[in-house]
């Protein structure tokens, strides 16, 4: 959050769009910007302490053009669906910011960081889908309800499509590419507006 409040030159009056966020980030900064959070419905829970929030999609957001200086959005990218889907969801961040910051996790990075399982993602679908509802760290790591557990494994199998680099890239054409880094291999990638490097 510091580096993308240092690159993006975040001040008490930046309006900002958060697809998919919560609250709890914005705490990591120092300085607070104008904060508009959307969510999905069914993430009311999660966003108690928000001051204010929108229920929506981020593929087809209910904003005009430019409204926002910066669109920011943290490991949504890959919740959206197919191909056509992240493309729409690019497009939306691309229309109402006049720059975004978009993270997405790296599809080359050897632990899948939605389930904290190694190599599961490298897989294909169908053998995912018989050992992920057996195998995952997150099931044993993360208390949640049964029904909860059931939903997000499911989403995981049916919705989520990680992005390397060059699929970021091509999404976000024109985009500066940063690589957030683990012990020297590519954790996340953040596709960063050319036109927020000049604000």
């Amino acid at each position: 959050m510091l580096r993308f409040a240092r690159e993006c030159a975040i001040s008490s009056e930046t309006r900002i769009l958060d697809i998919g966020g919560t609250p709890d980030c914005w705490q990591l900064l120092p300085v607070h910007p104008r904060l508009v959070l959307l969510n999905t419905p069914r993430a009311k829970e999660d966003l108690g302490g928000a001051e204010g929030w929108v229920a929506g999609d981020g593929r087809a957001l209910p904003f005009r053009d430019g409204a926002f200086d910066l669109v920011f959005s943290n490991s949504v990218i890959e919740h959206v669906g197919d191909p056509a889907s992240q493309q729409a969801f690019a497009r939306e961040v691309a229309r109402v910011g006049r720059c975004f910051w978009v993270q997405t996790p790296n599809r080359w990075f050897p632990v899948e960081q939605h389930l904290f399982t190694p190599l599961v993602h490298w897989l294909p679908r169908s053998w995912q889908r018989l050992l992920v509802p057996r195998v995952n760290l997150w099931s044993r790591l993360v208390p949640v309800t049964d029904d909860r557990r059931r939903f997000y494994i499911e989403h995981y199998l049916s919705d989520i499509r990680l992005l390397g680099a060059s699929e970021l890239k091509a999404l976000f054409p024109g985009a500066r590419l940063i690589r957030e880094r683990l012990l020297g291999v590519t954790k996340s990638l953040i596709a960063l507006s050319a036109r927020s490097e000049s604000r």
